[in-house]
């Protein structure tokens, strides 16, 4: 116990040397306004500086982890003239606020730690793609601030079917030998990124910008390759949709710029000509798609390739004979071109002939004469 107040060994000290010694090597003890601890109690030393040898004395129970207390200053004068400490220059100081240090690690900092633990094992992928839900809900752990290691797994566990996990992990301590042991359960579950349906979608609907969220589903929901947000903008569904359902990339296809049934103007083409006429899809196409059109006016059936909303180009001849044109535009046409340009437009625009006509307009008639035979 010491007997001996600070004060009076500053007076003694003060008398024996001379006034500028005693300014250099004596100073009297002084209040602290604000003290942060690392350990579990608060000595006279944290409390005032210029303590002395009475400065590894305890004196209060530090605050916990992480959290900050506050002692009046007549509290802290009454526990430290317990102590036999007296004569501490307290200035304007009215209260003393005491900060326990501490360690914090916050709930993702576990669960990334869990996903590196499991990274690559069990049948999982990359730890971004691993969501972790500890069981006991955990916001942030504090620990003591001496724990300054990271977190080493030292025993993992994992059930691929329920997902369940059984991990621990130690920190090394600064102030002890022996690592500081953690240990979490819970789930971890594979994810993907997908694009999600934000309402119902019908099939001939093009996606919006609104329509389409991102979200993290489980791997197992989505079978085959997931569509990204950007992937599925203005595009269509194979089929009807819900909301909240993911969509992969087979579900997308581009939008149809022809439909069945529809109007359409054909287009043919070949170096030096352009014809239009109007005529009707027989099949839906999207853009670059074949499909087969009807020529409303030569009632034939043509093949092209879906160029433009309502639009099918036939390049150069087709399967059948070319369409005839409703609109007829030429362009960069010889002279010596217009006749086969007429003729195909004539070909065009006239339905087909009957097969008996066909006949008797390609077997024409022979006639045979006899010419008198020729004497020797």
């Amino acid at each position: 116990m010491i007997r001996t107040t600070l004060a009076t060994i500053s007076a003694l000290v003060a008398l024996a040397l001379p006034a500028a010694a005693a300014d250099d090597f004596i100073a009297a003890p002084t209040l602290r306004a604000s003290v942060a601890v690392s350990s579990d109690v608060v000595r006279v030393g944290d409390l005032i500086d210029n303590a002395g040898s009475a400065a590894q004395i305890p004196v209060y129970r530090s605050p916990d982890l992480g959290t900050t207390g506050t002692l009046t200053v007549g509290q802290v004068l009454s526990v430290l003239r317990a102590k036999q400490v007296i004569g501490v220059m307290t200035g304007d100081i009215r209260e003393v606020q005491v900060t326990r240090l501490a360690r914090t690690l916050a709930s993702k900092d576990l669960e990334t730690a869990v996903a590196s633990a499991l990274e690559r094992r069990f049948g999982l992928g990359d730890a971004a793609n691993i969501t972790v839900t500890l069981d006991r809900g955990i916001s942030e752990m504090r620990l003591d601030a001496s724990n300054t290691g990271a977190l080493q797994p030292v025993a993992t566990r994992y059930d691929a079917r329920g997902g369940r996990f059984d991990i621990a992990f130690e920190i090394n301590n600064d102030n002890s030998p022996t690592p500081t042991k953690l240990r979490f359960t819970g789930t971890a579950i594979e994810t993907v990124e997908v694009a999600v349906l934000t309402r119902d979608i019908d099939r001939t609907e093009l996606l919006k910008s609104s329509d389409v969220s991102l979200e993290r589903r489980p791997k197992a929901e989505v079978t085959g390759e997931p569509a990204s947000r950007d992937r599925t903008l203005g595009m269509q569904l194979r089929r009807p949709m819900r909301a909240g359902m993911p969509i992969r990339v087979a579900d997308i296809v581009k939008p149809d710029f022809v439909v069945r049934d529809q109007a359409v103007t054909i287009i043919y083409q070949v170096p030096g000509v352009y014809l239009t006429t109007r005529g009707k899809a027989i099949e839906s196409g999207a853009e670059g798609d074949s499909v087969s059109v009807i020529n409303l006016q030569s009632k034939r059936t043509l093949t092209g390739i879906v160029t433009g909303r309502g639009q099918v180009t036939i390049q150069g001849a087709s399967q059948s004979a070319p369409m005839a044109p409703a609109v007829e535009q030429t362009s960069s046409i010889k002279r010596d071109e217009v006749p086969a340009a007429a003729a195909l437009a004539q070909s065009l625009i006239q339905a087909p002939a009957p097969a008996a006509h066909v006949a008797q307009a390609q077997i024409p008639q022979v006639r045979v004469s006899q010419a008198p035979a020729k004497s020797e």
